[in-house]
């Protein structure tokens, strides 16, 4: 799904909006010049793919700006051997993302047609160490539990006690945390029977 075009743009993006902000994180840096973002927005924004902000992609919600998707990647520390769990599906770009980076990806989508398209999508696209599921993002999915890392790409006016829960020794989870115009975003980290929250 490569074009010059849209490779120029993903090269510009990755050095313009993320190598001179504050990402460093080479693994990180190299799954966003990979992961082809104009395949995860609507045909009609899909020659804004690679601006500096959010985009709509239906039901209401957005794909994150390519900062955010990076620096909560940067955030969570993850490792090829790692198990996921990212609440918010959204049009799968994060979940492509994170699937570059670790063994398998479960995402949780309360929309069942973003989750549907999501899915078709990334299989698409040969994301295969990713499994998609409808639910309420808030439970996680204990059945699958317990995870090494945790993201949550939609914000929740609190923790959700369960996410911790679910979270394996040394696990970290990312949140953005507040109401829909400001939020803070949150990292834990636990250790033990202990939530180490920054």
């Amino acid at each position: 799904m490569s074009s010059p075009r849209f490779d120029g743009m993903r090269a510009r993006m990755v050095r313009t909006q993320l190598i001179d902000r504050d990402i460093s994180d080479m693994h990180v840096l190299q799954a966003m010049n990979h992961v082809p973002r104009h395949e995860f927005v609507p045909l009609h924004v899909r020659h804004l793919a690679y601006d500096d902000g959010p985009l709509p992609i239906g039901n209401q919600q957005t794909i994150s700006q390519p900062y955010i998707v990076a620096l909560m990647t940067q955030l969570l520390g993850v490792s090829l051997d790692d198990t996921v769990l990212e609440i918010g599906t959204g049009s799968g770009y994060q979940t492509a993302v994170l699937a570059e980076l670790v063994r398998t990806v479960y995402s949780l989508e309360r929309h069942d047609r973003l989750a549907n398209s999501a899915a078709a999508r990334l299989n698409t696209l040969g994301y295969h160490n990713v499994e998609i599921y409808t639910g309420d993002g808030s439970q996680g999915l204990p059945d699958m539990a317990p995870f090494d890392a945790i993201m949550v790409t939609a914000a929740a006016p609190e923790i959700p006690a369960p996410l911790c829960a679910q979270l394996n020794e040394g696990g970290r989870l990312v949140i953005p945390v507040g109401s829909l115009n400001r939020q803070a975003l949150y990292c834990v980290h636990r250790q033990g029977d202990e939530l180490h929250t920054e």
